[in-house]
């Protein structure tokens, strides 16, 4: 398989707030694969995980955005991975519009 340069087009759902054209796939990766893995479609993940190594994937989950991850699917993905994060490190790392 060739290797992709640019950002798929199918993935603007999950990257709606983003100029996907101006993303560039190496270097926007921590973002793109936190969207994806918080909003894509089954089909979006799949061709992320063509796109990107499995450890590239993980390294992202380890190191959590700060406030860009919904709880479940944080959950999910750290289950699937067998990843297990600080208990700051995952608050910090959930969405949420009700800060204490």
């Amino acid at each position: 398989m060739k290797k992709i340069k640019k950002v798929p087009p199918s993935f603007q759902t999950a990257l709606w707030s983003y100029d996907i054209s101006r993303m560039n796939i190496e270097k926007d990766k921590k973002g793109i694969i936190t969207q994806v893995l918080n909003y894509g479609t089954w089909d979006n993940l799949k061709l992320l995980f063509k796109i990107y190594p499995e450890k590239e994937i993980k390294k992202v989950i380890k190191n959590p955005s700060r406030g860009v991850w919904f709880e479940k699917v944080l959950n999910f993905w750290t289950t699937i991975f067998n990843i297990r994060l600080k208990k700051d490190v995952r608050e910090k790392a959930i969405f949420n519009i009700n800060p204490h």
